[in-house]
């Protein structure tokens, strides 16, 4: 793999530009081996700096003082011809420096291409924000001092020399170099915008937005309303922009013919930037379709790097404990009294026969801390085994009967909702900050008694678990009240007796379900907390909000555990992996991460949705991930290989529910166009072969079979489908709150 970037990594690509060939009377484009960048010295008549690039120095020269990088603190002295003499009156701001004066720019570039490649985890009590605030200020002094290099007013003729050449070349390389208008764009318009060049600015993108991707229209849209310098102040989103790296995935030949022209028209501007804001991924191979990069397009930073989603993932199921199931009463009712329990004890083995081999997949047992299970878990886990002998096993010819609980008249604004696993209890999330519990069974929610009442019990009893209980209390629904702002995320836990909470004030609230009060509110992000879910084996839950992080809690633990930093934008949305030792998060910024719990680390980067991600699911076998978009597509995700596999086409509308049927064999998702679709996941799954994994080119033809999976579409009566859950036995339930507009 090649790359784009800072380095000696390109030198191969350096040797090949001639600066004797390349220069001309108006501009200097000069091949740069230290710093693997093209670019032209602003210097004066008489060869040393300006003023201004005299100052950029002096800031440059601080800042890797600061951080005690001499060695690169005598390369830069040595590049600008500063005598060891004349430094301390440079950086006192006396003194003239003579000789060369560098390449600025690259510099500045790399110093804030340095800054940006923060971990992208970090482990408590270190606090953590994006980066550490001091060189962040560091970094924006640095780039506040950088000046455009050229004449602006040429800016709209090197865009369209550009243009007009890839749409002159061949149809196989026109659509991968096509991926470069949109990153130029942007980078050229803010460019103007940051030096005050409002009127060029605007005539810029007048001209030039028309011929971008329809799915960046969102961000155009914010785009043309930064129209001073003033406006990019604070703006994170077009800092982040600035200072990572946008990700274009190139052929060899393409990048050779982009190479070749820039070289004969001497575009030093758009090598520039290039160099300093885009990493070019160069793959050996056929040139992708224009179906194939679309499929991959459409993320805040453009596709992902191939070599993040080949770190190992143990994406197996733990193996599970095991439970003697006792045989059910009804076994007398069947004819042949001694075949039966025969016949029943070979299903059990059956079920378990996945959990009783090592997958070898699987992570080690004892990979992260999990909790015991304690006799109330096995009592529910012989009660699943049960159920699961009775679970209706579904596909294209027996399909799910549908359950719709609908709110009516949730003048309150209902935005959230989730089941208990066993389907006994329904909890909601509502705006004006209250959290409301319904029991879904004929069985009333009670609370536990008084303490004096207590006393009163005989603790030795058989019912003891009973008698605590006051029937005083029992009711269909109970109201938990704390919040201080609408709650946008309820989990429940595992064996039922808590339920999470996250809201706008910025906390997560953890409720008990005995005595329906809060035990303990979880203080850490500082903006409102979009979700949360607990672990399929309880204790640890992860949470998501806007200020772009996750966090991994533990319910006795005040601070998080883990949190992960990496996301441009908002996340939105989280799922813990079935094994527990993984956590995929989704985000505004279009993409979505998969996170190791046990290091921290980003494993995986899934981009390729054309908006913000509202909705996961993983497969019950753990291999693979569905995403849900406000694009209104179902993307599938294989996990092993860190590839999409799938498109699923046919939603009008954000997809905000997303849910695998008990052995994954049907897909549903949920959306706000009122519809609930089934899909034929296994099928999807089934047609990808192995072979068309190709790790040279990092990608596969998707076939567009959306129709031929779909199975079924169910229309509500104007309700958004906002929660989908399969019951133990496949019923599917789905949730949503009745829009009488």
């Amino acid at each position: 793999m090649a790359a784009v970037q800072d380095g000696p990594m390109e030198l191969d690509a350096e040797k090949e530009i001639k600066p004797e060939i390349l220069s001309d009377g108006t501009s200097n484009l000069s091949g740069n081996a230290a710093s693997g960048t093209l670019s032209s010295s602003p210097l004066t008549a008489g060869g040393a700096p300006k003023q201004e690039d005299q100052q950029t120095l002096i800031a440059v020269l601080q800042f890797l003082k600061r951080n005690k990088l001499a060695e690169s603190v005598e390369i830069l002295r040595r590049e600008a011809g500063l005598e060891d003499q004349e430094d301390s009156q440079t950086l006192d701001g006396g003194g003239k420096s003579d000789g060369d004066g560098g390449d600025t720019n690259s510099l500045l570039s790399r110093v804030s291409i340095a800054s940006a490649a923060a971990p992208q985890s970090t482990l408590p009590p270190i606090p953590v924000k994006r980066a550490d605030d001091h060189r962040q200020q560091d970094v924006s002094m640095v780039l506040s001092a950088y000046s455009q290099q050229g004449d602006t007013s040429l800016y709209q003729v090197y865009y369209s020399g550009l243009k007009n050449f890839i749409e002159s070349v061949l149809d196989c390389h026109r659509a991968e170099l096509s991926q470069l208008f949109y990153p130029l764009f942007v980078h050229m318009y803010l460019e103007l915008v940051y030096n005050n060049h409002e009127n060029e600015a605007k005539a810029f993108f007048e001209k030039f937005s028309g011929d971008q991707e329809c799915y960046y229209q969102d961000d155009l849209r914010i785009l043309c309303s930064l129209t001073k310098k003033e406006h990019l102040k604070g703006n994170e989103a077009l800092l982040d922009f600035r200072t990572s790296r946008f990700v274009l995935r190139i052929s060899r030949d393409s990048y050779q013919l982009l190479k070749r022209h820039l070289q004969e028209r001497h575009n030093n501007q758009i090598w520039n930037i290039i160099q300093e804001h885009l990493y070019i991924d160069i793959f050996d191979g056929m040139s992708r379709s224009k179906s194939q990069i679309d499929s991959m397009s459409g993320s805040f930073a453009g596709e992902a790097k191939r070599e993040v989603n080949k770190a190992k993932v143990f994406y197996g199921l733990l193996k599970e404990p095991e439970i003697e199931v006792p045989l059910d009463d009804d076994d007398d009712e069947a004819e042949n009294e001694e075949g039966k329990p025969k016949k029943k004890k070979t299903k059990k083995d059956s079920l378990g026969s996945k959990s009783k081999k090592q997958d070898p997949n699987a992570p080690q047992q004892n990979r992260i801390p999990l909790p015991e299970l304690k006799d109330s878990d096995k009592l529910d886990k012989i009660m699943y085994l049960k159920e699961s002998t009775k679970r209706i096993r579904l596909g294209p010819e027996n399909l799910p009967s549908i359950c719709f609980y609908s709110f009516l008249n949730a003048y309150q604004g209902l935005t959230a909702v989730d089941f208990t696993d066993d389907s006994s209890l329904l909890a909601g999330g509502f705006a004006d900050s209250t959290v409301r519990v319904w029991s879904v069974t004929p069985k009333k929610l009670r609370k536990v008694k008084s303490a004096a009442e207590l006393n009163l019990i005989d603790k030795e009893s058989d019912d003891v678990l009973e008698r605590i209980m006051d029937e005083k209390t029992a009711s269909e629904s109970k109201i938990l009240c704390g919040h201080s702002g609408p709650v946008y995320g309820v989990s429940f836990s595992p064996d039922r007796n808590y339920l999470l909470s996250s809201s706008e004030d910025g906390t997560v609230r953890l409720w008990s379900l005995q005595t329906f009060t809060c035990l303990v509110g979880y203080k850490g992000h500082n903006y409102p907390v979009w979700d949360t879910q607990f672990s399929p084996f309880g204790y640890y839950f992860v949470s998501g909000g806007h200020d772009r992080v996750a966090r991994l809690w533990a319910t006795d633990h005040y601070q998080p555990l883990r949190i992960f930093a990496g996301h441009l934008a908002d996340v939105t949305c989280t799922r813990f992996h079935p094994n527990s030792n993984y956590v995929a998060t989704g985000s505004t910024d279009r993409t979505v991460r998969l996170w190791d719990v046990l290091n921290g680390n980003c494993v995986r980067i899934f981009a390729g949705h054309k908006g913000p991600i509202h909705s996961l699911a993983f497969s019950p076998n753990g291999k693979f991930l569905a995403t849900g978009s406000t694009d209104g597509r179902v993307l599938l995700w294989d996990i092993g290989h860190g590839l999409m596999i799938g498109e699923l086409k046919g939603h009008t509308d954000t997809i905000y529910a997303l849910k695998f049927s008990r052995d994954g064999e049907i897909l549903a998702s949920g959306s706000m166009d009122n519809t609930v679709r089934l899909w034929d996941s296994m099928k999807a799954f089934d047609d990808v072969e192995t072979d068309d994994f190709t790790a040279a080119t990092g990608h596969i033809h998707l076939p567009d079979n959306s129709q031929e999976l779909l199975l079924g579409t169910y229309h509500s009566k104007s309700t958004p489908v906002t929660h989908l859950h399969f019951t133990r036995r496949n019923l599917l339930l789905a949730t949503g709150a009745y829009n009488s507009q």
